[in-house]
């Protein structure tokens, strides 16, 4: 409600992929237990995280020209549908989520055209009168925590018993076929399950094919039950990794039942991309082979036990590169598969294979 006790329909806005839309998520429910209703924003590129997340009510879709590896051209029908549309639901307040590097202005600015009247963003540009909150990011914040400072600043707070870490909407989907548990040799349990998902949108941040099938060989020797997963477009790539080793899941799951998958396995191998918040959100622990071209510190799977190998002081560090500058892709390939063994087994707990065995990996575990 507002100050004079009306509703409040509010606008978050979150124009990235949807691994960065999930990160947004604990933000949007502190909103929505805050105000009456709340609505999001997102490009095509976060649609499926978008409806996984609760305290969504409406979702909208808007591909901006300014946003993206890819963005659209500058359409001035689409410009004028999104205005139209937002003055069609008479939104009270907009708050704009951002990565760090991102300008909420030119949103701010649609807000303004469709004549809301309270808009809340992080900017580091003078705003003008675009911005009725301007907040300021504290160095070193995590996505999840700068995106719930944000809510914060916009009045918001998390109902009691939220502890803030990422969910998704429950139940999910059934988990696919193809990846269900079945019965060991003569009616000995099923292995434990293990997820490698191998692909990443932004080449540097994923680990080489071959170190990706050399890993998960290593688990399959190990005894674990390993999946690989990743998109139709990823169809060669997880197929190449899988090997005769392990089961291949390329492009036969959606966003929710990739969820469902990876809330079925004891452990995640994964580098830093979208299925490593989406592991978190499922409450899956995570091995992140992480890229230093961003800062683990923002990054990181958030809320949930995990390992983050890869040289994070390696000559890429902080450089945002999509296709690694430095030849061999050292950060990561620098990682071992005993380091990756000895990782998922602390995780996850050692299989029969593995018991007994102690190899300390490179890399930090870390909690929330």
């Amino acid at each position: 409600m507002s100050a004079a006790g009306q509703p409040v329909r509010v606008l978050a806005v979150r124009l990235d992929s949807d691994g960065d839309v999930l990160l947004t998520g604990p933000a949007l429910r502190a909103l929505a237990a805050t105000y009456d209703q709340v609505d999001l924003l997102v490009s095509g590129a976060g649609q499926q995280a978008a409806a996984l997340l609760p305290g969504v009510t409406e979702t909208l879709r808007f591909d901006a020209p300014w946003s993206g590896t890819e963005p659209p051209p500058t359409s001035p029908e689409a410009v004028l549908d999104l205005v139209a549309a937002l003055v069609a639901r008479r939104y009270g307040l907009v708050v704009i989520f951002t990565s760090f590097h991102q300008s909420p202005l030119p949103m701010a600015l649609l807000a303004r055209l469709a004549g809301v009247s309270r808009v809340v963003a992080t900017s580091v540009d003078y705003p003008g009168s675009l911005l009725d909150v301007r907040h300021r990011r504290a160095a070193g914040t995590h996505e999840v925590d700068a995106a719930l400072d944000l809510a914060g600043d916009a009045g918001a707070r998390l109902p009691a018993g939220d502890d803030g870490r990422l969910a998704l909407r429950r139940p999910l989907p059934a988990v696919p076929p193809a990846a269900r548990l079945s019965p060991g040799a003569d009616g000995a349990p099923p292995a434990r399950r293990v997820v490698v998902h191998p692909g990443a949108s932004v080449p540097a941040r994923a680990p080489a094919p071959e170190h990706a099938r050399a890993l998960t060989a290593r688990l399959a020797r190990d005894g674990w039950d390993v999946l690989v997963t990743g998109s139709r477009a990823e169809r060669d790539l997880t197929a190449y990794v899988a090997g005769g080793h392990a089961t291949d899941l390329g492009g036969l799951t959606s966003l929710a039942e990739l969820a469902a998958v990876l809330d079925d396995a004891a452990c995640v191998v994964v580098g830093n991309t979208g299925p490593a918040h989406l592991a978190a959100a499922v409450g899956t622990p995570v091995v992140s082979l992480f890229a230093p071209v961003v800062p683990a510190v923002r990054w990181a799977p958030y809320g949930v036990p995990r390992l983050v190998l890869g040289d994070q002081a390696a000559a890429c560090r902080s450089t945002r590169a999509r296709a690694c500058p430095v030849p061999g892709h050292p950060c990561l390939s620098s990682v071992t598969t005993d380091q990756v063994s000895a990782a998922v087994a602390r995780l996850a707990g050692p299989t029969p294979r593995t018991r007994g065995t102690d190899v300390p990996p490179r890399g930090e575990r870390t909690r929330r």
